[in-house]
């Protein structure tokens, strides 16, 4: 069984930067960051296949938001900087246990409880 538990979220001016973690306990083979805004579908913003560390993002998230694992801690983690007012959201850490690339949320069985993000003019 895999558990998720995110961290690091709150309150920042646009401009601002914040690091999100995910604590993860399990084996998974891939881990994402997924954000869903109010009235708005989830979506994906970056995925890390644990093995090799290889990347993926969204277009709209490179150069902003970088995604990184810790193998030691087993956590994964989002760096968000110039963060701006269309990136308040939840965010939330998900976990698949197969390989290949997967955007939709349908893809992920495992979810954390996700993190407030608020971003203010």
């Amino acid at each position: 069984q895999v558990q998720l538990v995110e961290s690091g979220g709150g309150s920042v001016q646009a401009g601002g930067s914040l690091r999100l973690s995910c604590v993860v306990s399990g084996l998974t083979s891939s881990l994402a960051w997924f954000r869903q805004a109010p009235g708005k579908e989830r979506e994906i913003i970056a995925e890390i296949i644990t093995d090799s560390g290889e990347t993926y993002y969204r277009d709209s998230a490179k150069g902003r938001f970088t995604i990184s694992q810790d193998n030691t801690k087993n956590t994964m983690y989002l760096q968000m900087t110039n963060l701006k007012p269309e990136d308040t959201a939840i965010y939330y850490c998900a976990a698949k246990p197969v390989v290949h690339r997967a955007s939709s949320p349908s893809a992920y069985p495992y979810w954390g409880r996700g993190t407030q993000v608020t971003v203010s003019v």
